[in-house]
Protein backbone atom coordinates (compact mmCIF):
# COMPACT_ATOMS: atom_id res chain seq x y z
CA UNK A 1 0.00 0.00 0.00
CA UNK A 2 1.67 3.77 -1.44
CA UNK A 3 2.13 5.96 1.95
CA UNK A 4 -0.47 8.79 1.34
CA UNK A 5 1.98 12.32 1.31
CA UNK A 6 0.87 16.08 1.63
CA UNK A 7 0.79 18.10 -1.64
CA UNK A 8 3.33 20.54 -1.34
CA UNK A 9 2.64 24.14 -2.09
CA UNK A 10 3.78 26.14 -4.71
CA UNK A 11 5.32 29.38 -3.69
CA UNK A 12 5.23 32.54 -6.15
CA UNK A 13 8.60 34.30 -7.21
CA UNK A 14 9.14 37.47 -7.05
CA UNK A 15 11.78 39.83 -9.32
CA UNK A 16 14.36 42.12 -7.87
CA UNK A 17 17.42 44.02 -8.17
CA UNK A 18 20.08 43.62 -5.43
CA UNK A 19 21.32 47.60 -5.41
CA UNK A 20 24.96 47.36 -5.09
CA UNK A 21 25.56 44.90 -8.62
CA UNK A 22 22.42 46.02 -10.80
CA UNK A 23 22.09 42.14 -10.56
CA UNK A 24 18.53 40.88 -11.20
CA UNK A 25 17.37 37.70 -9.07
CA UNK A 26 14.36 35.82 -7.75
CA UNK A 27 12.88 35.53 -4.47
CA UNK A 28 10.14 33.34 -2.62
CA UNK A 29 8.40 34.71 0.32
CA UNK A 30 9.35 33.15 3.46
CA UNK A 31 7.57 30.15 5.13
CA UNK A 32 6.86 29.11 9.00
CA UNK A 33 10.44 27.86 9.34
CA UNK A 34 11.89 31.06 8.41
CA UNK A 35 9.38 33.16 10.15
CA UNK A 36 10.49 30.45 13.37
CA UNK A 37 13.81 32.80 13.23
CA UNK A 38 12.71 35.98 12.65
CA UNK A 39 10.84 36.05 15.36
CA UNK A 40 13.68 34.16 17.77
CA UNK A 41 16.60 36.31 16.64
CA UNK A 42 14.12 39.72 17.24
CA UNK A 43 13.58 38.44 20.38
CA UNK A 44 17.38 37.17 21.52
CA UNK A 45 18.30 41.41 20.60
CA UNK A 46 21.66 40.13 19.82
CA UNK A 47 23.17 40.85 16.77
CA UNK A 48 24.95 37.63 16.55
CA UNK A 49 21.97 36.15 16.30
CA UNK A 50 20.31 39.02 13.67
CA UNK A 51 23.41 38.07 11.61
CA UNK A 52 22.85 34.39 11.54
CA UNK A 53 18.83 35.03 11.03
CA UNK A 54 19.50 37.21 8.02
CA UNK A 55 21.94 35.05 6.04
CA UNK A 56 20.01 32.33 7.16
CA UNK A 57 17.05 33.53 5.52
CA UNK A 58 18.39 35.06 2.61
CA UNK A 59 19.98 31.83 1.59
CA UNK A 60 16.81 29.95 1.96
CA UNK A 61 14.83 32.48 -0.09
CA UNK A 62 16.49 33.78 -2.29
CA UNK A 63 18.18 32.17 -5.97
CA UNK A 64 22.03 33.17 -7.23
CA UNK A 65 23.47 35.05 -4.60
CA UNK A 66 25.97 34.31 -2.16
CA UNK A 67 25.49 36.21 1.11
CA UNK A 68 29.00 36.27 1.89
CA UNK A 69 29.64 38.13 -0.91
CA UNK A 70 26.79 40.79 -0.94
CA UNK A 71 27.03 44.69 0.75
CA UNK A 72 25.17 45.08 3.96
CA UNK A 73 22.44 47.30 2.53
CA UNK A 74 22.18 44.82 0.02
CA UNK A 75 21.09 42.02 2.13
CA UNK A 76 19.10 44.52 4.54
CA UNK A 77 17.20 45.21 1.35
CA UNK A 78 16.73 41.93 0.34
CA UNK A 79 15.05 40.84 3.87
CA UNK A 80 13.07 44.17 3.95
CA UNK A 81 11.44 43.49 0.43
CA UNK A 82 11.42 39.41 1.47
CA UNK A 83 9.11 40.39 4.32
CA UNK A 84 7.00 42.57 2.83
CA UNK A 85 5.90 40.07 -0.10
CA UNK A 86 6.03 37.16 3.15
CA UNK A 87 4.16 38.87 5.67
CA UNK A 88 3.09 42.99 5.01
CA UNK A 89 4.86 46.12 3.87
CA UNK A 90 3.88 47.99 6.85
CA UNK A 91 6.28 48.26 9.73
CA UNK A 92 5.20 49.97 13.02
CA UNK A 93 7.14 51.54 15.02
CA UNK A 94 6.57 52.93 18.90
CA UNK A 95 8.91 56.19 19.79
CA UNK A 96 9.05 58.30 22.75
CA UNK A 97 8.92 62.08 21.44
CA UNK A 98 11.94 63.75 22.48
CA UNK A 99 10.10 66.75 23.25
CA UNK A 100 7.02 65.75 24.85
CA UNK A 101 8.51 62.46 26.32
CA UNK A 102 4.85 60.22 25.38
CA UNK A 103 5.11 57.49 22.97
CA UNK A 104 3.95 57.71 19.12
CA UNK A 105 2.88 54.74 17.07
CA UNK A 106 4.22 55.13 13.45
CA UNK A 107 3.77 52.99 10.28
CA UNK A 108 6.20 52.85 7.70
CA UNK A 109 5.23 51.35 4.20
CA UNK A 110 8.47 49.32 3.07
CA UNK A 111 7.94 50.41 -0.62
CA UNK A 112 9.18 53.63 1.09
CA UNK A 113 12.36 52.58 1.91
CA UNK A 114 15.26 53.51 -0.15
CA UNK A 115 18.97 53.46 -0.32
CA UNK A 116 20.49 56.27 0.54
CA UNK A 117 23.70 57.25 -1.12
CA UNK A 118 25.85 60.66 -0.37
CA UNK A 119 27.17 62.26 -3.19
CA UNK A 120 30.18 62.33 -2.25
CA UNK A 121 31.16 58.70 -1.67
CA UNK A 122 32.95 56.87 -4.67
CA UNK A 123 34.38 53.59 -4.34
CA UNK A 124 37.46 54.82 -6.41
CA UNK A 125 40.07 56.43 -4.09
CA UNK A 126 42.49 58.22 -6.27
CA UNK A 127 46.25 57.64 -5.12
CA UNK A 128 47.61 59.64 -8.04
CA UNK A 129 47.51 60.41 -11.53
CA UNK A 130 48.46 56.57 -12.64
CA UNK A 131 46.92 55.02 -9.47
CA UNK A 132 43.57 54.07 -8.12
CA UNK A 133 41.86 51.82 -5.83
CA UNK A 134 38.76 50.24 -6.28
CA UNK A 135 36.85 49.63 -3.03
CA UNK A 136 34.27 46.37 -2.17
CA UNK A 137 31.60 46.80 0.57
CA UNK A 138 32.00 45.01 3.44
CA UNK A 139 30.18 41.84 4.08
CA UNK A 140 27.42 41.68 6.99
CA UNK A 141 30.28 39.63 8.87
CA UNK A 142 33.08 42.34 8.18
CA UNK A 143 31.06 44.85 9.69
CA UNK A 144 29.83 43.09 12.29
CA UNK A 145 33.24 42.53 13.14
CA UNK A 146 34.61 45.94 12.33
CA UNK A 147 31.87 47.65 15.06
CA UNK A 148 32.92 44.86 17.64
CA UNK A 149 36.38 45.57 17.38
CA UNK A 150 36.14 49.00 18.84
CA UNK A 151 39.63 50.54 19.48
CA UNK A 152 41.35 47.49 18.06
CA UNK A 153 43.32 49.36 15.24
CA UNK A 154 45.13 46.13 14.03
CA UNK A 155 41.38 44.40 13.33
CA UNK A 156 40.24 47.09 11.89
CA UNK A 157 43.21 47.69 9.68
CA UNK A 158 42.62 44.00 8.68
CA UNK A 159 39.17 44.63 7.49
CA UNK A 160 40.29 47.68 5.72
CA UNK A 161 42.37 46.39 3.53
CA UNK A 162 40.90 43.22 2.73
CA UNK A 163 38.02 45.56 1.11
CA UNK A 164 40.70 46.61 -1.30
CA UNK A 165 39.20 45.23 -4.58
CA UNK A 166 41.60 46.26 -7.27
CA UNK A 167 44.61 48.47 -8.21
CA UNK A 168 44.46 50.35 -11.71
CA UNK A 169 47.55 51.57 -12.74
CA UNK A 170 47.43 53.45 -15.98
CA UNK A 171 46.12 50.58 -18.23
CA UNK A 172 47.49 47.56 -15.54
CA UNK A 173 44.61 46.10 -13.42
CA UNK A 174 45.79 43.73 -10.55
CA UNK A 175 43.16 41.96 -8.04
CA UNK A 176 43.99 42.06 -4.30
CA UNK A 177 42.86 38.44 -4.75
CA UNK A 178 46.23 37.59 -6.67
CA UNK A 179 48.16 38.61 -3.81
CA UNK A 180 49.08 37.38 -0.48
CA UNK A 181 47.98 39.40 2.72
CA UNK A 182 51.73 40.53 3.24
CA UNK A 183 51.93 41.98 0.25
CA UNK A 184 48.90 43.76 0.32
CA UNK A 185 49.98 45.21 3.83
CA UNK A 186 53.13 46.38 2.32
CA UNK A 187 51.77 48.11 -0.10
CA UNK A 188 49.38 49.80 2.00
CA UNK A 189 51.91 50.84 3.97
CA UNK A 190 53.56 52.69 1.26
CA UNK A 191 50.04 54.79 1.07
CA UNK A 192 50.29 58.09 2.89
CA UNK A 193 47.93 59.35 5.39
CA UNK A 194 45.74 61.04 3.50
CA UNK A 195 45.01 58.06 1.14
CA UNK A 196 43.93 56.37 4.69
CA UNK A 197 41.64 59.06 5.16
CA UNK A 198 39.84 58.52 1.58
CA UNK A 199 39.40 54.53 2.42
CA UNK A 200 37.99 55.95 6.05
CA UNK A 201 35.60 57.88 4.04
CA UNK A 202 34.62 55.27 1.69
CA UNK A 203 33.54 53.21 4.80
CA UNK A 204 31.91 56.49 6.88
CA UNK A 205 29.67 57.37 3.69
CA UNK A 206 28.61 53.34 2.60
CA UNK A 207 24.95 53.46 1.50
CA UNK A 208 22.49 52.84 3.61
CA UNK A 209 18.52 52.22 4.42
CA UNK A 210 17.06 55.14 5.24
CA UNK A 211 13.59 56.44 5.61
CA UNK A 212 12.48 60.02 7.35
CA UNK A 213 9.09 59.68 8.78
CA UNK A 214 7.40 63.34 9.78
CA UNK A 215 4.75 62.84 12.84
CA UNK A 216 2.68 65.49 14.59
CA UNK A 217 3.49 65.42 18.59
CA UNK A 218 0.95 65.82 21.36
CA UNK A 219 2.49 69.71 21.40
CA UNK A 220 1.47 70.27 18.12
CA UNK A 221 4.93 70.39 17.21
CA UNK A 222 6.16 68.53 13.69
CA UNK A 223 9.21 66.01 14.05
CA UNK A 224 10.91 63.92 11.67
CA UNK A 225 11.76 60.29 12.84
CA UNK A 226 14.73 58.78 11.39
CA UNK A 227 15.42 54.85 10.93
CA UNK A 228 18.31 53.21 9.30
CA UNK A 229 20.13 50.22 9.42
CA UNK A 230 19.74 46.60 10.34
CA UNK A 231 18.92 46.72 13.65
CA UNK A 232 16.15 49.31 12.80
CA UNK A 233 14.29 47.48 10.31
CA UNK A 234 14.88 44.03 11.72
CA UNK A 235 11.20 43.50 12.98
Amino acid sequence: MNKITLPKINLPLFEIEIPSTKQRITFRPFTVREEKILLIAQESKDINQIVIAIQQIINNCANGVNVNELAVFDLEYLLLNIRAKSVTNELSFTIKDAETESDVDLIVDINDIKIHTLEKHSKHIQLDEHNHLIMRYPSLQELRDMTTAGENVESLFNIMIACIDTLISDDSVYKMTDFNKEEIIEFVNNLTSQHIDSIKDFFETMPALRYEKTYINSAGNTKTFVIEGTESFFI
